[in-house]
C-alpha cells in the first residue's frame, strides 16, 4: 500500500516525543519538589528578637500575633516607629488597641495604620511611601514565617537600597510538619507557589505601582485602595 512504510516511522518518532515529554514532565515536578523542600526548610520555626535595631517596624496584617509582636518591638526600643500595613478598613485604632492594652503612649504616638493595601504588593507599596516620607533607611519586617520570603522579595522590588531585618513570626505554623499535617502543607505549598510567581514577576517589573500582573492576579481590581483621606491615620 503506498505511503505505508512512513506509517512506522511517524509512530516511532510519536513515541520519542512522547517519551522525551514524560521526561521533561517529570523532571519539572522534581525540581519544583525541590525547590519546596528548600523553600520549607529555609523558613523559620522560632521567633527571634533582631540583632540590630532599625529606624523603622512594618507589619503586615493577617494575623494578631503579627501586630502584638511588632508592638512589643516597638515597646523595646527596637525602632521608633510603626507601620500596620493593610488593616481592614473597618477596624479602627481603638480596637487594635484593644487587642493590645498597656501601650496607649505608643499608639498615640508612633503606630500608623495603612487602610489602602489589599495584598502583598500593595504591601510594598505603601511601606515604600511610608519610608521615604519618614527618611528610614532600615526597616524590622514582621509577618507570618512563610509568608516572609514572598514579602521580602516584593519590599526589594520596591525598595532595593533599604535595608530589611525579616522578624518571621512563628506561632501558627511549623513548616517542617508539612509532611504530616496535610493543612500545614497546602498552606505552605500555596505560598511557595506565589512566591515563585512574584520572584518571577519582578525579574521583568521595574515599579511595583505600575504593575500589570498584579492587576491581573488581583481580578483586575486596583494594587490598592483609594483612599481621598490620608494615607496613614
Amino acid at each position: 500500500m503506498p505511503g505505508s512504510p512512513a506509517v512506522p516511522g511517524r509512530r516511532s518518532r510519536m513515541r520519542r516525543v512522547l517519551r522525551w515529554g514524560l521526561r521533561a514532565a517529570a523532571a519539572s515536578v522534581a525540581l519544583l519538589f525541590a525547590g519546596f523542600l528548600v523553600f520549607v526548610y529555609s523558613l523559620d520555626r522560632f521567633e527571634q528578637k533582631p540583632e540590630t535595631r532599625a529606624d523603622g517596624i512594618v507589619a503586615l496584617t493577617g494575623g494578631a500575633q503579627r501586630i502584638g509582636d511588632a508592638i512589643d518591638l516597638l515597646a523595646q526600643g527596637y525602632a521608633k516607629r510603626l507601620l500596620i500595613s493593610g488593616v481592614n478598613e473597618k477596624t479602627s485604632r481603638d480596637e487594635i488597641f484593644r487587642l493590645n492594652p498597656g501601650q496607649r503612649r505608643l499608639f498615640d504616638c508612633c503606630v500608623d495604620l495603612d487602610y489602602r493595601a489589599r495584598n502583598t504588593i500593595g504591601n510594598a507599596i505603601e511601606t515604600r511611601r511610608w519610608a521615604e516620607q519618614h527618611q528610614f533607611d532600615a526597616l524590622i519586617v514582621v509577618t507570618s514565617n512563610y509568608h516572609m520570603p514572598r514579602t521580602l522579595v516584593e519590599l526589594d522590588h520596591a525598595l532595593p537600597n533599604l535595608q530589611k531585618i525579616p522578624y518571621p513570626v512563628a506561632a501558627t505554623i511549623d513548616p517542617h510538619d508539612w509532611w504530616r499535617n496535610p493543612a500545614t502543607a497546602k498552606v505552605i505549598f500555596s505560598e511557595y507557589l506565589k512566591f515563585l510567581v512574584v520572584w518571577v514577576r519582578t525579574r521583568f517589573e521595574k515599579d511595583p505601582e505600575h504593575s500589570s500582573a498584579a492587576k491581573i492576579m488581583s481580578g483586575g481590581r486596583p494594587i490598592q485602595h483609594v483612599s481621598t483621606g490620608p494615607l496613614w491615620r
